[in-house]
C-alpha cells in the first residue's frame, strides 16, 4: 500500500484494542516499506531511477545511431514540454491556445533541422502568427494576456531547445551534444554536492531556498573542469583555456534555467510542472536548465571550435 492511500475502516473482528469502525492508517510495515521507497523530498526513489536511466538510454541510442531519431526526440520533448507549461498556466486565467503553440513548436525543431539557425527563427513568428490567428475568433477580452503567454511558452520551449538542433546537425554533432548534455550534468552534479556538504547562504531564498551560493560555486568549479576537458580533448580546434569559458557559461545558464522555472512555479502555485515522470515531475522539471543552456552551449561552441 502506498504512503498516499486513504485510512480503512476495521469490522468487528478487527485487531484487539481498536474499537469497530476506528479509522487507522495503512499498516506500520507498508508505511515503512513506502517511506524507504521515497527519496528526501518525498519522491519515489526507484521510480524516479528507472524514469532516468530509460530517457538517458533513449537520447543516447537515438543520439548514436540516427540524426532523424534524436531531432524526432527533441521534437516530442519539445510538444510535451509545451503542453505540459500550457496546462500550468491555465489556472490562473491565461489561456494560451494550446494546438497552434504545439504544433508550431514541434514545426519549429523540424524545419530547423532541415534548414539551419534562420529557419528557428522563421518558426517562432510563425507559431506567433498562428497562435493570434488562432485567438481572434474568442474575441478581445485576454487577448493581450493570453498572446502574451503563448509568445512566452514558445520562446521559452521550442525556441531555446531548436539550439540542440543546432548543435546535432553539424558533422561533429554528436560530441556537441555530449558536450552540451554532460556540462550541464556537472553543474548539476557540482552544485549538489557542495550545496550538501558546505551550503550555507541561500541565492535566492524565496525563489529556490535548496541553492547556495556555495553550491553555485560547485557548479562553476564543476562546468570549468568539464569545459575544458571537452574543449581540449573532444574537439581538435579547442584549447582548454576556452573551454573554461564555456563551461563557466554554461553553469551561469543553467543556474538561471533552474531558477527562472522554479519562479514560475511559484508564481503558478504547483509543485511540479505535472505528473508525468513518476519520481521527476513533468518533463519540463528536467529541461529547464537545458533549455537556457542551449543556446550557449551552440553559440560558445561555434566560436570556439567552429564546424569543419
Amino acid at each position: 500500500m502506498s504512503e498516499d492511500a486513504p485510512p480503512v475502516e476495521n469490522n468487528a473482528s478487527g485487531d484487539a484494542g481498536q474499537a469497530p469502525g476506528e479509522v487507522v492508517g495503512p499498516p506500520l510495515g507498508a508505511a515503512v516499506a513506502s517511506a524507504a521507497r521515497a527519496g528526501r523530498a518525498g519522491r519515489n526513489l526507484p521510480a524516479a531511477i528507472g524514469v532516468g536511466v530509460g530517457l538517458a538510454a533513449l537520447v543516447l541510442v537515438t543520439l548514436f545511431t540516427s540524426k532523424i531519431a534524436f531531432a524526432a526526440v527533441i521534437a516530442a520533448a519539445m510538444g510535451v514540454g509545451i503542453w505540459e507549461l500550457v496546462r500550468a498556466i491555465r489556472p490562473v486565467e491565461a489561456r494560451p491556445p494550446m494546438i497552434p503553440l504545439v504544433v508550431g513548436g514541434v514545426g519549429t525543431i523540424a524545419i530547423t533541422y532541415v534548414s539551419g539557425p534562420e529557419a528557428l527563427l522563421l518558426g517562432l513568428l510563425l507559431t506567433v502568427v498562428a497562435v493570434v490567428i488562432w485567438r481572434i475568433p474568442d474575441g478581445p477580452v485576454g487577448f493581450q494576456r493570453d498572446v502574451t503567454a503563448a509568445v512566452l511558452v514558445a520562446t521559452y520551449v521550442p525556441f531555446l531547445g531548436g539550439f540542440a538542433v543546432l548543435l546535432e546537425v553539424a558533422d561533429d554533432g554528436v560530441m556537441r551534444i555530449i558536450a552540451f548534455i554532460a556540462t550541464v550534468a556537472c553543474s548539476d552534479i557540482g552544485g549538489y554536492a557542495a550545496g550538501v556538504l558546505a551550503g550555507r547562504h541561500p541565492m535566492a531564498p524565496t525563489v529556490s531556498p535548496k541553492k547556495s551560493w556555495e553550491g553555485m560555486a560547485g557548479s562553476l568549479i564543476a562546468c570549468a573542469i568539464g569545459g575544458a576537458a571537452f574543449l581540449e580533448l573532444g574537439f581538435d580546434n579547442g584549447a582548454w583555456w576556452e573551454g573554461v569559458i564555456y563551461g563557466l557559461a554554461i553553469a551561469v545558464a543553467a543556474t538561471l534555467g533552474d531558477l527562472t522555472e522554479s519562479m514560475i512555479k511559484r508564481d503558478l502555485g504547483v509543485k511540479d510542472m505535472s505528473s508525468l515522470l513518476p519520481g521527476h515531475g513533468g518533463l519540463m522539471d528536467r529541461l529547464d536548465s537545458l533549455l537556457f543552456a542551449a543556446p550557449v552551449a551552440y553559440l560558445l561552441l561555434t566560436a570556439f571550435a567552429p564546424p569543419a
